[in-house]
């Protein structure tokens, strides 16, 4: 189901407050190249072209931070709190409607082809993500291929019963297409806000939430293998120049736990983190607990995902905390300035001589 469907669908639903992390957004006019409504196979698929690489339209759907931008119709723009695009993963979101209202998707990732094709169960969830039985789910499937003038996606949805299918249909489904593609070209014309060479980004997403960016230049296993093997660890995870690893314990499965300490140059202002691997998808994604030892606070909890875009590997961190206060008393001690250093590290002095 497109976002248009679903944000008719759940205009009825509970509500939660709204979180204006969104700038009014500009929409293009684009040409659909066709929309075919097929009542016997009960597929609506959509066809549009667009003046930009291959590469970019792909990478425009790979990133949280772009995807959010278009997803949505205008009125109801997206929020993507989880995007895993590899087989076995899965995105969650929001859309928020112009009075606070908030209609939850998920998609299930089913088969991805790099740079060409993916598939997904999209449905509805509840607010902590999870399937909403009672609502429908379809599949979609989103095909990239490269042409004379750009590129070109084509976005098919199969729909479980004739019923369903001319419900959400007269409820907009086409118009909303219209609207969220129409939002993809001014995406792919910012070259400079998801460039490779841009330093970490945070974003908040809640009160209680933080999604770190960066495209690191390498692969995705490459990058995994810079975060578990201790070796390559403690060549770059350092924060400031000067400071040095006093214990790297690295966990590498679900249930095992790790242990980082830096001590300055002069073997001072030590700190340890701590924390345990809740879920391991080696090498996309990873779930753990982390805290500041002796540190009188509930830990927060880190979900990592690396991507591949056309520059190298997309690192994205969501970081939930217990409290907005907490996440402004570790946004405050320069948390992302560190976090920068040590990746800017990593391409330096590990990747690029890989």
């Amino acid at each position: 189901m497109n976002a248009f469907g679903k944000a008719a669908l759940t205009s009825l639903m509970p509500c939660s407050p709204m979180i204006d992390q969104h700038s009014p957004r500009k929409v293009h006019l684009v040409p659909i190249t066709s929309v075919d409504k097929d009542l016997t196979h009960l597929t609506m698929t959509v066809v549009a072209d667009f003046p930009a690489p291959l590469t970019r339209l792909w990478d425009a759907y790979a990133d949280p931070r772009q995807i959010e931008r278009f997803w949505g119709p205008p009125e109801w723009p997206a929020t993507f709190t989880r995007h895993d695009l590899y087989p076995g993963g899965r995105s969650e979101y929001y859309m928020t409607g112009p009075d606070g209202d908030r209609s939850h998707g998920y998609w299930e990732f089913t088969s991805v082809q790099q740079g060409h094709s993916f598939e997904v169960i999209d449905g509805f969830a509840a607010e902590n993500g999870q399937p909403n039985q009672e609502m429908p789910s379809m599949r979609m499937v989103f095909t990239f291929e490269e042409t004379s003038t750009g590129s070109r996606l084509t976005n098919t949805t199969f729909f479980n019963s004739l019923k369903e299918m001319e419900q959400l249909v007269s409820m907009g489904m086409e118009e909303g297409a219209t609207a969220a593609m129409g939002q993809i070209d001014e995406v792919l014309e910012d070259l400079t806000s998801f460039a490779a060479d841009r330093a970490l980004t945070a974003q908040m997403l809640s009160p209680t939430q933080v999604r770190i960016s960066r495209i690191i230049r390498g692969a995705p296993q490459q990058v995994w293998n810079a975060h578990h093997d201790p070796e390559l660890l403690t060549r770059w995870l350092l924060g400031p120049e000067g400071w040095k690893f006093t214990d790297c314990q690295v966990a590498n499965a679900v249930d095992q736990t790790f242990r980082y300490a830096w001590a300055d140059a002069n073997g001072e202002n030590g700190f340890a983190l701590t924390g345990e691997v809740r879920e391991s998808d080696p090498p996309h994604r990873e779930v753990f607990t982390e805290s500041m030892e002796d540190w009188d606070g509930p830990p927060t909890l880190n979900e990592q995902t690396l991507t591949a875009v056309k520059e190298g590997t997309l690192l994205t961190l969501v970081i939930t905390y217990a409290t907005e206060e907490q996440r402004d008393t570790v946004l405050a001690t320069g948390m992302t300035d560190g976090m920068e250093t040590s990746y800017a590290r990593l391409e330096t002095e590990l990747l690029s001589a890989a």
